[in-house]
């Protein structure tokens, strides 16, 4: 047997020299999939069309910023910029000619604030095979609508529901009056203070209301402190990204009664149950936002302790922020089924 011969080749080639690895980078930041999640009916879906929001409103523009991202978008740290930029949107969105608030009163992110709407809608909805009833026969309360009446506005441009707005503060609802008048829309949407600061929903109806839905977004802190350094926190986060910038004190701003209160967002939540039980049968759907997931416990422990018949809670998300509302009702399906043919009748499709 002949053996295979393996012939060793040895190459004159030299290796050449080994390149030194160029320096890295600096990467670009990850961009967020900021609203991926949104409602599918919300508007706010992708990124903003910039020179076309500065078409209609010019003042925007000198607020306009290039981000960490490489996208055009407003410095959120900057009061100015966040009303200026609410303005712009409410104005190309949602048709609203003329909106203003105080300085230091809350400005919050509109997103946001029409997914909570457009859930609402849908639980509504499954009352009415499917279809969300629209029209002025559709009555909705926001407990605490603050100086700028956004989830009014909204919901009746997107809905035509009619809506009172209720609030404590004085100076609040003079702004949102403003609103509501500037933008003629008075026949549609109302206001009412709460005269009693230590009650939410008690002496706020007239016995004869009804409605079909109500909305809250309450108080999430305990203290001023803790609403302080919650904004601090998401500013450090913001910082991060881009640490040029200059932060504020407080995240979108908002006075002392619209961030905080005593027991923060626990207590609030479970003294608005346990007043909606002492009007069961007035509202169809009582409901409000829930910041904090670790709170559910007491809330769920507490609707049972007041005899609510069904309750949801249905979980958002804007980008990496999470959120929730929780709804529950003191009508059985029969009941609620009796609502929507004596209420609902005559609603649009």
């Amino acid at each position: 047997m002949t053996g295979t011969k393996i012939v060793m080749i040895k190459s004159d080639k030299t290796k050449p020299p080994r390149k030194k690895p160029k320096p890295a980078t600096a990467a670009k930041p990850a961009e967020p999939r900021e609203k991926a999640s949104l409602h599918p009916r919300n508007r706010h879906q992708g990124h903003y069309d910039f020179p076309k929001l500065i078409k209609s409103s010019p003042e925007l523009g000198k607020f306009v910023i290039t981000n960490p991202y490489g996208k055009e978008s407003i410095d959120f740290a900057n009061p100015a910029a966040v009303r200026v930029f609410n303005r712009a949107l409410l104005k190309a969105f949602y048709g609203i000619a003329h909106w203003d608030i105080p300085a230091d009163y809350l400005c919050p992110p509109i997103p946001g604030r029409a997914d909570y709407l457009h859930f609402l809608a849908d639980l509504l909805a499954e009352h009415n095979d499917g279809v969300i009833p629209r029209g002025a026969a559709i009555k909705a309360l926001d407990i605490g609508t603050g100086a700028n009446c956004i989830y009014p506005l909204i919901g009746h441009r997107e809905y035509d529901w009619h809506f009172v707005g209720s609030d404590i503060d004085k100076i609040a609802l003079a702004s949102a009056t403003t609103i509501v008048k500037a933008n003629a829309l008075s026949k549609a949407i109302s206001l009412r203070q709460q005269n009693d600061r230590k009650h939410i929903l008690v002496g706020l109806l007239q016995a004869d209301e009804r409605f079909d839905i109500t909305l809250c977004n309450p108080p999430f802190h305990a203290s001023a402190e803790e609403a302080l350094r919650g904004s601090q926190r998401k500013w450090r986060a913001l910082g991060k990204a881009d640490p040029k910038r200059k932060l504020p004190v407080l995240n979108f701003g908002g006075q002392a009664a619209e961030l905080w209160c005593e027991g923060g967002e626990a207590r609030f939540v479970s003294q608005l149950i346990t007043e909606s039980a002492q009007v069961p049968k007035q509202v169809l759907w009582f409901s409000t936002l829930v910041s904090k997931a670790s709170n559910l416990p007491l809330i769920e422990s507490t609707l049972k302790k007041v005899g609510a018949v069904e309750s949801r809670v249905v979980e958002m998300s804007q980008g990496q922020k999470q959120s929730r509302f929780v709804a529950w009702t003191f009508h059985d399906k029969t009941q609620q089924q009796a609502w929507r043919a004596e209420r609902w009748g005559q609603t649009k499709a």
